[in-house]
């Protein structure tokens, strides 16, 4: 058997006069992963989020809906608290739904939305429940009319 390196093993190692020594830190993020599809994992992480379906409400939720924004626009001045659940769509098929509670700034008609204090949105067509104490005193729409 030949020894093949004998003739180099035992020279000092090469210490480069150009170039810096490279520390352990950085040669190691060499070999670090790196993401090849940048965005993929948002993508599969929005797949993967869950959304629900929109409720269609009946005639009956309906009506009661409209007469609890009409109480609403009567008795504005008095800044009723309320707590008023949506359905907020998304970017993908269905939405989820949310709870704003606060008051109401104001409630536009023409373009169907209820706008409360902190200036959110509400689209009217979107609401399934509002609740308040300005309405347990008040007689509601009733399916015997």
């Amino acid at each position: 058997m030949t020894k093949t390196y004998d003739n180099i093993i035992h020279l000092p190692h090469h210490v480069s006069t150009t170039h810096p020594h490279m520390t352990v830190m950085d040669r190691a993020a060499q070999f670090s992963p790196f993401a090849a599809l940048t965005g993929y994992d948002g993508a599969i992480k929005e797949t993967a989020r869950l959304t629900e379906e929109r409720i269609e409400l009946d005639e009956y939720m309906k009506d009661v809906l409209s007469d609890k924004l009409q109480i609403l626009a009567e008795r504005l001045k008095e800044h009723p608290k309320i707590v008023i659940t949506y359905f907020q769509p998304d970017v993908k098929n269905g939405g989820s739904y949310v709870t704003a509670s606060g008051t109401v700034k104001k409630i536009d008609a023409y373009e169907r939305v209820v706008v409360m204090t902190d200036n959110t949105f509400i689209s009217i067509d979107e609401i399934i429940s509002i609740d308040g104490q300005i309405f347990e005193t008040t007689v509601l729409h009733s399916s015997n009319e």
